[in-house]
């Protein structure tokens, strides 16, 4: 793979926080127009040249950065509905003000095999004991051009701030359901292990069947699937659990199928780029049937990406000397026997890159912030590569540099190495977080959005701009 060369065009200066960058055509007009979520809930919309404002959801999106200034909740998701251009339809996901609770443990976590119960936690008391809750919308433009919200699709329940997923809504072009992406509800190592438990919704990306008109105006917030009214459980379907945090879910055509890029936040280690061709998405109804009559469930064809016993391509890393004594006497792993009965199930990552590595051509990585396909020209040595983000190499301090990285596609889902792309941008003194990664319509174009602070209530430090040769 050879050295690839990019520059930064900027398009949009002075945003909040970017978590999501989408193309759509508006109904009535002919060009494909740019989409610019914000995290404190602001859609802005670049065309021809201009900027204007879609949506201004601040008043409904929970008060971010309270403790301190980082923040994982806010505007997350925005997708355009297949048929947008007729319809008007899109959707959002995020973080409802005025929902803010305790949290479902009093500090912060870490397990530990010598101490039993800190690896057989329960989420107890779950009406009381949550960070906050999480809504998916459907919302239409109407004729005036006025965005109006249509109805209430989900409202889950979270633990933790954290581990919220971020790009976290998209459309599959198989099946042309909304698909979400949710991670493991936060704090570290999934402490109540969400994300391998088939009857928890946390660590999982289920498809919407938004062609499905249900009739309940407010569904309740859960936080399990069997506490969805039976008509909302009859619309989904669980692509996959076993999911950290996450930056969305993306496809590539290839052939007559396509490819399904998810890319996976790590947690000690390495961060995890998976895809995969063929799968089987499990009804919700059938999981809940499996649940309630302790029958053994047969969900042969759902990905699993193997969190939280394993942390991309290797068992989690929690160990501990154990105190001497009859029982606690030699060096233990902490999910040793989960990661043995996972070994099997669970998909093998495309791509890994580690958080730290003595490579010369590599680099430490911090957090995977976007993955997207590239199908363009301008670029020719991208061509029908995967294209990722990282936050910011590991150890670049307060003028922090995010990183471009890129491989090639694997139809085949088998392990593949990366290159770090060189880019010819001067971001002068000031910090430079890459937070996100957009792609046009027909894969040809990437924007990329950079924010001056890890800080969501530090304002007006975000940029988004065109990768360009």
């Amino acid at each position: 793979m050879s050295t690839v060369n990019v520059r930064l065009r900027p398009l949009v200066r002075k945003l909040n926080l970017p978590t999501v960058i989408r193309t759509a055509i508006l109904p009535g007009d002919f060009a494909e127009s740019l989409f610019i979520a914000t995290q404190v809930g602001e859609i802005f919309c670049l065309r021809r040249g201009e900027v204007s404002t879609l949506l201004d959801i601040r008043s409904r999106v929970l008060k971010l950065g309270a403790g301190g200034g980082y923040d994982e909740r806010g505007l997350l998701g925005l997708a355009f509905h297949p048929g947008f251009y007729t319809n008007g339809l899109f959707y959002l996901h995020y973080s409802v003000a005025g929902t803010q609770g305790p949290g479902a443990l009093a500090g912060p976590f870490r397990p530990s095999p010598c101490d039993p119960g800190t690896l057989r936690m329960s989420w107890n008391n779950r009406e009381a004991q949550y960070d906050h809750i999480d809504t998916v919308e459907e919302w239409v433009l109407q004729p005036s051009g006025a965005p109006r919200r249509r109805r209430t699709l989900l409202n889950l329940r979270r633990p933790f701030l954290n581990h919220n997923g971020v790009n976290s809504l998209n459309f599959s072009p198989e099946t042309g359901r909304l698909v979400l992406t949710t991670g493991d509800g936060g704090s570290g190592y999934d402490p109540f292990n969400l994300a391998q438990d088939d009857r928890e919704i946390a660590g999982k990306i289920v498809e919407i069947d938004v062609a499905k008109d249900v009739s309940i105006e407010q569904p309740p917030a859960v936080t399990r699937f069997h506490e969805l009214p039976a008509s909302i459980q009859d619309t989904l379907t669980v692509i996959a659990k076993g999911v950290r945090n996450i930056p969305g879910i993306a496809y590539q055509r290839f052939l007559h199928r396509h490819i399904k890029y998810v890319g996976v936040v790590g947690q000690d280690l390495v961060e995890s780029i998976y895809s995969f061709v063929h799968y089987r998405p499990v009804p919700v109804t059938q999981l809940v049937q499996a649940a309630q009559t302790g029958a053994a469930s047969d969900h042969e064809g759902m990905v699993n990406f193997g969190w939280r016993a394993w942390e991309g391509a290797f068992p989690t890393s929690v160990r501990s000397d154990c105190p001497t004594g009859p029982d606690r006497n030699e060096v233990t792993a902490a999910y040793y026997d989960e990661a043995i009965r996972t070994s099997a199930r669970r998909l093998p990552p495309l791509v890994s890159y580690f958080h730290r590595d003595s490579r010369p051509d590599r680099f430490g990585g911090t957090a995977l912030t976007g993955v997207q396909p590239y199908r363009g020209s301008a670029i020719p040595a991208l061509a029908g590569s995967v294209v990722f983000t990282d936050l910011a190499r590991q150890g670049s301090g307060p003028r922090a540099r995010g990183v471009l990285g890129y491989a090639r596609a694997r139809p085949d889902g088998r392990m593949s190495d990366y290159q770090v792309m060189e880019i010819n941008h001067d971001f002068g003194g000031e910090a430079a977080y890459f937070v996100s990664l957009g792609v046009s319509r027909d894969q040809s174009r990437l924007y990329l959005g950079v924010y001056g602070s890890m800080k969501v209530a530090d304002p007006n430090l975000g940029t988004v701009y065109e990768i360009v040769p």
